[in-house]
């Protein structure tokens, strides 16, 4: 049973074009991880909340995403996020 993972990043205000490309080129890197079937990363086209980003993850199981979660790339994307961004996770087996 695969497991997924959607995060929806609401990037604040003040956040600049530069900055918030850089944080998405970070959380694309997160993609190539052992036990992730499907990553995507991608801006939304609809803006008129804000700019959010879509984190759509499928992993192999629910083990592969508890390893990936507690790993230290996820860890430091995550702090990074954290300065330019809140957000709502949804989580489920697939």
């Amino acid at each position: 049973m695969t497991f997924r993972h959607v995060v929806l990043f609401w990037v604040r205000n003040d956040v600049a074009g530069p900055e918030l490309s850089a944080a998405m080129e970070g959380l694309k890197r997160l993609g190539n991880s052992p036990g992730i079937v499907e990553w995507t990363i991608e801006l939304s086209l609809d803006e008129r909340k804000g700019r959010i980003v879509i984190e759509d993850a499928t992993f192999v199981d629910v083990d592969a995403f508890h390893a990936w979660r507690s790993g230290a790339a996820h860890r430091e994307i995550a702090s990074q996020m954290s300065e330019i961004a809140d957000w709502l996770v949804g989580d489920w087996q697939a």
